[in-house]
């Protein structure tokens, strides 16, 4: 991760968040460990829970604990109590992948917050704050580099790790064509699946429809699918209706934050564990669905989330949020905020360092033209 490690070393010497005492709600990985380690180097004071239980690296609570961090997590441990010891920590300015942490306090008056992921931007969108938060994932490295590369990449390889099945052939129900619907769609095709993609939008059914996915509703989609993939940010996008007209053996999965996009409780059958993180639930007609990770989030719960040269991208992101945050506390507006242009523009440029990769700039008299209203 040297784009982190490079703002670790200039955290280390500037010191922008000594003093601050910072509250985290992130996937707890190796990743996440780099991110700590960086806001550590810079002076903070940091309190670290899980937003999953099925996406902690006991090892690395482990290490980030000897290392000064308080760490509320372990493998399959309830959210809900390492939520309230970080929030009774009493931090000034938070992180969050699903806006947990910041919805816990909402009230409260922090210095500011960021937030990682599209859930958690529709979530902060609907609270009143007091404080100014960045949104991560609205900034243009986040959509590339997670959403689009991270999440389509990490999303198949939790489900070949969980099921092991040939992708080749098979029809693959992608309902959401986001930012992360896209990914999945692409990566799913790149493996010679058939894809198919669900939507509510007509912009996204468009695009997809251009990109040449072919589109229809999701109660079609369940009885020609053989793999379902949900990446919504909404709740109940598979259900009733579209179980009872799915074949025996499709897959089901969520590439959603949060475990809500599947309807649960709609799978009514009997249930055995047949592979880790893989649930059979025989339904009364003899049919047999097939449930990922218990509809958590699919690519951190079946494997290990993206891969370190994606997180690297957006913990840097995270970092130097954090960093405006402090720096800017006095001018920042309250509410939602955009990552700032020049932090995108920043850390893609410490990405292109990192990979010794050139660009053109431009001349004085280009950057004259552009400012110009000839």
């Amino acid at each position: 991760m040297p784009v982190l490690r490079s703002i670790r070393e200039r955290f280390s010497r500037e010191q922008p968040l000594r003093g601050i005492r910072v509250g985290c709600s992130l996937h707890v990985t190796a990743e996440t460990a780099n991110l700590v380690r960086a806001l550590i180097a810079g002076g903070a004071e940091v309190a670290l829970c899980a937003p999953n239980p099925l996406s902690t690296q006991d090892d690395v609570v482990d290490a980030l604990s000897a290392e000064g961090a308080a760490v509320h997590a372990r493998y399959g441990q309830d959210p809900a109590a390492g939520l309230a010891a970080v929030v009774k920590s009493k931090p000034q300015l938070t992180m969050d992948d699903g806006a947990d942490l910041v919805s816990a306090l909402a009230g409260s008056d922090l210095i500011g917050a960021t937030e990682e992921t599209t859930t958690g931007v529709i979530r902060a969108r609907a609270l009143d704050l007091g404080f100014p938060l960045i949104a991560i994932n609205e900034g243009r490295a986040k959509d590339l580099f997670d959403n689009r590369y991270g999440t389509g990449q990490s999303t198949l390889d939790g489900v070949l790790r969980a099921t092991n099945v040939l992708l080749a052939g098979r029809r693959v129900v992608v309902v959401g064509y986001g930012r992360c619907g896209r990914g999945v769609a692409d990566r799913a095709a790149g493996a010679g699946a058939h894809v198919i993609v669900c939507e509510v939008d007509p912009l996204a059914a468009l695009e997809a429809a251009m990109d040449g996915y072919e589109v229809m509703p999701a109660r079609e989609a369940a009885a020609d699918g053989d793999l379902f993939i949900t990446a919504t940010g909404n709740r109940d996008a598979l259900r009733g209706e579209h179980f009872a007209r799915m074949r025996d053996g499709a897959i089901l999965c969520n590439a959603g934050h949060f475990d809500v996009e599947i309807d649960k409780g709609a799978l009514e059958g009997e249930r055995r564990e047949v592979r880790p993180q893989v649930e059979e639930i025989a339904l009364a007609d003899g049919r047999r669905l097939y449930l990922l990770a218990q509809g958590r989030v699919v690519n951190l719960a079946a494997a290990e989330g993206h891969p370190a040269a994606v997180m690297d991208v957006i913990f840097a992101c995270q970092a130097l949020a954090a960093e405006a945050l402090v720096r800017d506390q006095e001018t920042l507006a309250p509410g939602v905020q955009p990552l700032p242009e020049a932090i995108d523009h920043e850390v893609a440029r410490l990405k292109l360092d990192s990979m010794g990769i050139e660009i053109d700039q431009l001349t004085d008299v280009q950057r004259a033209y552009l400012s110009s209203w000839r």
